[in-house]
């Protein structure tokens, strides 16, 4: 039994089908209740085994009471799916207003650390268990315009090495995840409406994993114990030249970012 967070589109919608898709029972966390409902939906069938709880991870008291809403649907938790997540418009730091590094802040690193505390004593009473948390290719390589972002999920990174370190002796399973480029409505869904996407070029698009490719690297890696999941091939390559070579790859990345920001 897996909770997901992010679950009501993107990524997470399809994190939620996949699981359920391989027999696994699912709460499904969004802060949309429209959202999930149409996570519902696109679960057909196996919607019996889903359950959906509209929450927002910032509040740290919500969070705590979802393990009993949880297991009293589920009877048991042996994984979370640290899915949620949201950008900030693409301006430089001096630019960004506190409010918004304040939001982006709490719902990526706060929201997944209010998680992690609140689950894991359940976690540790499992014979087996997992914790997930999705990072980014930015959690690693710095991508102007998007600092804050970076630096929040940099903190996620961190967070979870920690665990994999703190947790390696016990029965819970610790994974951290380095999305790249996928097609997912990330922006709308974090409130952004400066950017024009008409502009992206087929070939670029088709470079993007969809959500479902997305789903699949994770779920199978999670199945699979793995320590970290590069899903792409973006964040796989440029994890490697980032390793050889920081400034490189922040160069590198800086001048593909000049007309964005």
């Amino acid at each position: 039994m897996i909770v997901v967070t992010g679950a009501g589109g993107g990524i997470g919608r399809q994190l939620v089908l996949n699981l359920l898709g391989r027999g696994a029972r699912v709460a499904a966390v969004d802060i949309s209740k429209e959202a999930l409902e149409g996570t519902v939906q696109a679960a057909g069938s196996h919607s019996s085994k889903l359950s959906i709880h509209t929450l927002n991870l910032t509040e740290r008291e919500a969070v705590e009471a979802l393990p009993e809403q949880v297991i009293e649907r589920h009877g048991q938790v042996d994984g979370i799916l640290n899915n949620a997540g949201i950008i900030h418009p693409f301006i430089h730091v001096n630019d960004l207003d506190y409010d918004k590094i304040k939001q982006v802040m709490d719902i990526n690193f706060y929201g997944t650390l209010y998680m992690v505390k609140t689950f894991l004593p359940h976690l540790l009473a499992r014979p087996a268990a997992h914790i997930c948390n999705v990072s980014s290719m930015g959690g690693f390589l710095p991508v102007p315009g998007q600092t804050i972002y970076g630096a929040s999920k940099a903190a996620v990174k961190l967070l979870t090495e920690g665990l994999q370190a703190e947790l390696k002796d016990t029965n819970v399973k610790v994974t951290v995840v380095f999305p790249g480029g996928v097609s997912t409505n990330i922006m709308k869904n974090s409130g952004i409406d400066n950017m024009d996407n008409t502009e992206a070029s087929q070939e670029q698009l088709a470079q993007l994993l969809t959500p479902e490719q997305a789903a699949e690297i994770i779920v199978s890696g999670m199945e699979n114990d793995k320590v970290r999941i590069y899903a792409g091939k973006d964040s796989r390559i440029m994890d490697k030249i980032y390793r050889l070579s920081p400034a490189k790859a922040t160069n590198l990345i800086a001048d593909k970012m000049k007309d964005l920001v």
